[in-house]
């Protein structure tokens, strides 16, 4: 790595801090300039794209907006033309000006993981979403919103709801023949009520296993209206591995797509919490349970846990997501077939953590002697 790019190299802890100012801006005009540029991209693409829009920024017809619009792609050109190649994880610029008192800021830098994108945009807010996807956590917990003939599936990673997939089929309600023909009429409609289940069981499996895999899942909240979410849930329709996950609590929602998603989440808050925290929390359980004992299984400080480290005896390493070198301690963790526990700073108990060890922690695999 290159002195520049180490210069222009934040961790997410310094991410975070940028995001705050950056979430500050507003502009009554499309003037805040967002730049996203993926590692591989040729500087030239990136300096051509920001001179064709000054150029283009020549036709803005209120005089104000146009200057406030040329002084953000300027800077941005200046900023881009000092380097020679785009940092191995991409680079980001958002430049801008406060159309009142004429405040300016320009920030450029390489964020902590890979940019995934190509993207430019003046707007009245600076475009931090896909920023904010990094430093949000991983974990996931799967929603399916169950009725008789339709259903939504979605994910709740970090803060952000996303619906995966929506589903629909043709079930007809019940009908009045009488005798023999009811009879059979309403074993034709269980049976495509089964069918029905049984299709979305295959289709949430296609979509959460690639998290289960990655062990990112935490847990499956299954929610709907009326009863076909506990005929879901009891009939097993889901792989084995996604049914162990699914919350005994099935939950009362009145809608489908990402109002009804929303609607999960808001009557869920505690089985989502504590999925999200699991690990977190069983991590913390142990290692106190362990300090409270005095087994001489847990480290702490970071000169004495980086030297556990390097030795190979720490099973997991547990660091608040504040601590300074997040990224260098997982990396370093990753060397030794290390689990890494990262702490959210929402979590209780993760403050003290913080406060008492200075966020970095560790449960040893055995006793140093």
């Amino acid at each position: 790595m290159s002195d520049l790019e180490e210069k222009l190299l934040i961790d997410k802890k310094q991410m975070r801090a940028v995001l705050k100012e950056l979430k500050k801006w507003n502009a009554p005009a499309t003037v805040l300039l967002s730049l996203y540029v993926p590692p591989g991209r040729p500087i030239g693409d990136v300096m051509k794209l920001l001179r064709d829009e000054l150029s283009i920024s020549d036709n803005i017809k209120l005089k104000k907006t146009r200057q406030s619009v040329k002084r953000a792609i300027s800077a941005a050109i200046d900023r881009v033309s000092m380097i020679q190649k785009i940092p191995q994880n991409g680079l980001v610029a958002f430049c801008g000006e406060d159309m009142e008192n004429g405040d300016f800021i320009c920030y450029t830098f390489s964020p902590p993981e890979k940019v995934p994108v190509f993207y430019y945009r003046t707007d009245k807010k600076f475009i931090v979403d896909i920023l904010e996807e990094m430093i949000e956590s991983e974990d996931v917990v799967g929603i399916v919103i169950i009725e008789r003939d339709q259903a939504t599936i979605g994910i709740l990673k970090g803060s952000r709801l996303e619906v995966l997939d929506e589903v629909e089929d043709y079930i007809p309600g019940k009908h009045m023949m009488g005798g023999q023909s009811q009879r059979r009429m309403d074993r034709i409609i269980e049976q495509m009520v089964y069918d029905f289940l049984k299709r979305l069981g295959e289709r949430v499996s296609s979509y959460f296993l690639p998290y289960l895999e990655m062990g990112k899942l935490k847990a499956v909240i299954v929610a709907g209206p009326g009863y076909a979410k506990e005929d879901f849930v009891k009939g097993s329709f889901l792989d084995y591995r996604i049914q162990r996950l699914v919350s005994k609590e099935l939950v009362d929602v009145a809608y489908q797509g990402e109002q009804g998603l929303r609607e999960v989440v808001l009557k869920a808050r505690d089985i989502v919490q504590f999925a999200m925290y699991r690990d977190a929390n069983e991590a913390l359980e142990t290692f106190k349970s362990h300090l409270a004992k005095n087994t001489g299984l847990v480290v702490y400080g970071e000169e004495d846990v980086m030297r556990a480290l390097e030795m190979g005896m720490v099973s997991i390493l547990l660091l608040h997501e504040d601590v300074e070198g997040l990224e260098g301690w997982k990396e370093e963790a990753e060397k030794y077939g290390t689990k890494v526990i990262v702490l959210p700073g929402t979590l209780p108990e993760a403050e003290w953590m913080y406060k008492t060890f200075g966020g970095v922690a560790g449960i040893l695999r055995y006793k140093i002697s």
